[in-house]
């Protein structure tokens, strides 16, 4: 995922692939059968196995990004260095920007992160709580 960092529309890309759980959370839960069909679909199975698939590609998904944001900063402060030893250069000043800007959009992810999890397992915890409990 490291290359990725340095290709931003490439790393926002794979973030997106990396959410398909969370964005087709609500097509899996509607497998869980109604009270009428309960006994032919072991619904506690499907809870878990939706939940290691949630938690596994929201910690792939939260490394992926603290990941590339350890990356920008530490370009950054390369950037800065070399921005100090030669202040007319424009070309250093206008990566240095960008850098900047990247490392915002990053940290920002971040907080999109926390969103779709909470949203996530908030519609989790509505369908699987009478048939699994986190933590068993």
């Amino acid at each position: 995922m490291a290359a990725l960092c340095l290709d931003f529309l490439g790393f926002q890309e794979a973030l997106k692939k990396m959410r398909d759980v969370d964005d087709k959370i609500i097509y899996a839960l509607n497998a869980l059968p109604t009270e009428s069909f309960k006994g032919q679909v072991n619904s506690e199975s499907t809870c878990r196995d939706l939940y290691a698939k949630l938690q596994e590609s929201h910690l792939a998904r939260q490394e992926s990004i603290r990941s590339c944001i350890t990356i920008s900063a530490s370009n950054l402060k390369k950037l800065r260095e070399k921005r100090e030893t030669q202040p007319d250069n424009v070309d250093t000043d206008n990566q240095f920007r960008a850098e900047q800007r990247k490392l915002r959009v990053l940290q920002a992810e971040l907080n999109v992160e926390d969103i779709i999890k909470e949203r996530s397992y908030k519609t989790f915890n509505e369908r699987c709580r009478s048939y699994f409990h986190a933590g068993q």
